[in-house]
């Protein structure tokens, strides 16, 4: 006998970018439903022209007992773009309840940034925020049993005296088995968007000030079994799937689980087969971790650099030096690694000097590429939204353009007025005519470090490019210097 209707849930994913990003929590939360007795079905909303004629279709063919609604992104983060997406999230979650009474969920990273704003918004009562692997089935069955549901963690619900939002319950991921894989198109998302995904490990429990992942994702670092990860990757293989990125916070923390990761592939002879990148800090990276990437298959690294100037690293609450970049970077070269650097320029304190500084530091370490963004998006929750208040009305503030709005809702970047008036301009005129930079601000529209709507991405990738979004520009723009 099939699952009674009752059980049967839609999950919606409402993000559109190109080239496409997997929507790898939706996989994840899939797995976790059906392992739960739920029917599953997706309505994946990124691959549409328009989302209206698709969610009516959906919805007059088929009858679910609750829809479940992910939010990636509240924003593209860039201060060239400001391309808001929360409005848009409104116009799914209006022609979704517009077609159906079942009760609509939101969640997903972007959500957990600030659920309660994101709920009042959309006009809606019911959230998850943080994980949503044991609450959601949780809340689900409560809902269709009639009981009080009050009490799930991480729920975020519409009271009489406004929101509530109950603390979460995070999952102890060391035991949890692999994933299954076969909710999302992930052959598609492989073959229009480059690469595949995976997570290893969730929570980070550095400080830095301007950082909104800890708010969804938790500050104690949970890390999965080795054996989990390795098996979810030959699922991934046994697709076709051979260029992955590690979606973790910083895969090199710590750097034990990154050791037992890389050894398990190796065990099961997978670093000849993929092909896969990762975020990392700085800080720990060692001649003997950077050869037991190599062995598992690692094509590139992104460093979180964020700055070139120590006062700066320390003001960002960074906890390494300018010094420990250069060992990471001497690091790399010798072992013939590809490895970026990524830069969070124009935060509390920055000045004309400072940013010389940096460019003048990145050129001198010469990474195979450096991610040159200027300006700092200001989330909620934050350290650096307290500091910000802290600095006196948020109206009359001269580092902050965007939409002024004390719950820091709308894109709003910090721009530290210290640079000046053209604050872009002069960093264009450090970086112009260099190759190795990434910025929307830089000569050329290969540079553009956008990955919103980036049809040069999307372009390179229809004609075979595999891999990460940076190191696809950066083979790009060598090709074209042949």
């Amino acid at each position: 006998m099939g699952v009674p209707v009752a059980q049967k849930v839609l999950l919606v994913n409402t993000n559109q970018i190109k080239p496409p990003v997997v929507p790898l929590a939706l996989d994840y939360l899939a797995s976790a439903l059906r392992q739960k007795e739920f029917e599953v079905d997706l309505l994946d909303l990124c691959f549409c022209q328009d989302f209206a004629p698709e969610i009516r279709r959906y919805l007059a063919q088929n009858s679910v007992s609750a829809i479940a609604i992910t939010l990636r992104n509240t924003d593209d983060t860039h201060f060239a773009g400001q391309d808001f997406f929360i409005p848009q999230l409104k116009e799914i979650t209006d022609c979704l309840r517009a077609n159906t009474s079942a009760p609509l969920i939101l969640g997903g990273a972007g959500f957990s940034i600030m659920p309660q704003a994101i709920l009042e918004y959309c006009g809606l009562g019911l959230g998850i925020w943080g994980e949503g692997e044991a609450s959601l089935p949780l809340l689900l069955r409560k809902l269709n049993a009639g009981e009080d549901y009050r009490d799930v963690p991480g729920l975020v619900y519409r009271g009489e005296k406004g929101f509530h939002r109950n603390p979460p319950e995070y999952l102890n991921l060391k035991n949890m088995p692999a994933p299954e894989r076969v909710t999302v198109d992930n052959r598609r998302y492989f073959g229009e968007g480059g690469m595949g995904s995976i997570e290893t490990k969730r929570g980070c429990s550095k400080g830095c000030i301007y950082c909104a992942d800890p708010l969804g994702k938790g500050r104690k670092v949970r890390c999965r079994s080795p054996e989990s990860v390795a098996d979810e990757i030959e699922a991934l293989l046994g697709m076709g799937i051979d260029h992955l990125h590690f979606g973790d916070s910083e895969f090199n923390l710590p750097p034990s689980h990154a050791e037992q990761v890389c050894l398990e592939l190796i065990k099961r002879g997978l670093g000849s087969r993929l092909r896969w990148y990762a975020y990392l800090s700085p800080v720990p990276f060692s001649r003997e971790l950077a050869l037991l990437f190599q062995r598992a298959g690692c094509a590139g690294i992104n460093f979180g650099a964020d700055s070139g100037n120590d006062v700066m690293l320390r003001t960002l609450g960074r906890d390494f030096t300018v010094e420990d970049l250069e060992h990471t970077a001497g690091i790399c070269h010798r072992e013939g690694i590809i490895f970026m650097y990524d830069l969070l320029l124009g935060g509390p304190g920055e000045t004309r000097e400072s940013l010389k500084q940096t460019i003048e530091t990145m050129k001198r370490l010469s990474p195979s590429r450096v991610g040159a963004s200027i300006g700092v998006r200001v989330f909620p929750g934050t350290k650096m939204a307290k500091l910000v208040k802290g600095e006196g009305p948020i109206a009359e503030s001269p580092n902050l353009h965007g939409v002024r709005d004390e719950k820091f809702f709308a894109p709003v970047f910090y721009l530290s007025s210290a640079l000046g008036e053209d604050a872009p301009g002069y960093l264009a005129s450090l970086i112009s005519g260099d190759e190795r930079f990434f910025s929307a601000f830089a000569d050329g529209g290969d540079q553009n470090y956008n990955y919103n709507q980036n049809l040069i991405l999307v372009e390179a990738i229809r004609d075979g490019y595999r891999g990460a979004f940076w190191d696809i520009l950066r083979r790009l723009s060598e090709s074209k210097a042949l």
